[in-house]
């Protein structure tokens, strides 16, 4: 039987869907990568070799990016890119650790209704005007698309913690 490519397209949500947990997930983990904690050996042994491994100076330290594409992004993306090299307690520099990956998902697989599904309504409020934004704590931040409906890209990051408001002044 063959598949159109909506078909495609809703047969693979519905496999995404099925295997997002029922609670909301951690935001900065997606697909046995944390940001912040998994190592490039790991990601490797998940994912293998990627399609491009690049190195930059990133703050006069050696940084590593990769990326997966095409066939070998994961299923349901066009791209996975990774950014390794991240500077832990005081200057413990790990150039083997994910710092940041960003997901950018084919049309149509993740939405507003799977994210909010799978990591919850964002305690900061969506950003206004052009492309919709949401910002989770927890290191994640989703771009939709102008009508804000469909994910164009979602980054995961270490957590992001909310700077308390400042206490009112009491008379």
């Amino acid at each position: 039987m063959l598949m159109t490519a909506s078909t495609r397209v809703a047969a693979l949500v519905v496999v995404l869907l099925a295997v997002l947990p029922v609670a909301p997930a951690g935001a900065g983990e997606w697909g046995g990568i944390v940001a912040g904690t998994t190592t490039m050996s790991e990601v490797r042994a998940r994912y293998g070799e990627p399609t491009r491994n690049t190195m930059q100076k990133l703050d006069g330290r050696d940084s590593a990016q990769w990326v997966y594409e095409g066939a070998q992004a994961p299923v349901g993306m066009m791209r996975m890119t990774l950014d390794f090299g991240l500077l832990a307690a005081a200057s413990a520099y790990r150039p083997d650790v994910v710092r940041t990956f960003t997901l950018q998902p084919k049309p149509g697989v993740f939405t507003r209704t799977t994210v909010v599904n799978g990591w919850g309504v964002p305690r900061v409020p969506p950003t206004g005007g052009g492309n919709q934004m949401f910002f989770y704590e927890e290191g994640l931040l989703v771009a939709f698309d102008k009508e804000g409906w469909i994910v164009e890209s979602m980054t995961f990051t270490p957590p992001q913690p909310h700077q308390a408001d400042p206490e009112p002044r009491r008379p």
